[in-house]
């Protein structure tokens, strides 16, 4: 029975287990089912499993899958609200934190003229009082995170 169960342990899953960690120690629910199926087909039958045991271990893990999915919601909420506070920042005047090309800290200050996302992480170019984008020390356009705003106004 036991290297039964370990062989289902170890198996990759069929069914996709959350993106949150890249630990192998995770099983899905077609590999948490299967592991319980073999535990009760091995099971001694003078002595067999308790019923209040399966179940709670069902009710566990259908636990803690509600719990990472909403965690999964929770994030996706976060970043869909990053992007959408994003969007008011448009035509207002900021002041940022960058790093020059010789990665001394630099403040700049300009009037945000474009919003983009890029990997889920909000992004924004400034335009001076001339409505010239800023750059950088190479010339190319300046493209800040949303976090390196330091002020808004």
């Amino acid at each position: 029975m036991s290297s039964t169960i370990n062989q289902l342990i170890n198996q990759p899953s069929s069914t996709p287990t959350s993106s949150s960690s890249s630990s192998g120690s995770q099983i899905g629910v077609d590999q948490f089912l299967k592991l319980l199926t073999t535990q009760l087909q091995n099971q001694d039958p003078l002595n067999p499993m308790d019923d209040t045991q399966s179940v709670a271990q069902l009710a566990q893990f259908s636990a803690v899958q509600a719990t990472t999915a909403l965690k999964d919601s929770f994030t996706s909420f976060e970043s869909n609200f990053s992007v959408m506070q994003s969007a008011g920042l448009l035509g207002k005047s900021v002041s940022a934190s960058t790093t020059d090309a010789s990665g001394n800290q630099t403040t700049v200050t300009g009037t945000v003229k474009t919003i983009s996302v890029v990997n889920g992480t909000p992004e924004f170019t400034l335009v001076d009082s001339n409505g010239k984008l800023l750059t950088d020390s190479n010339g190319n356009t300046l493209i800040l995170p949303t976090s390196a705003i330091l002020s808004i106004g």
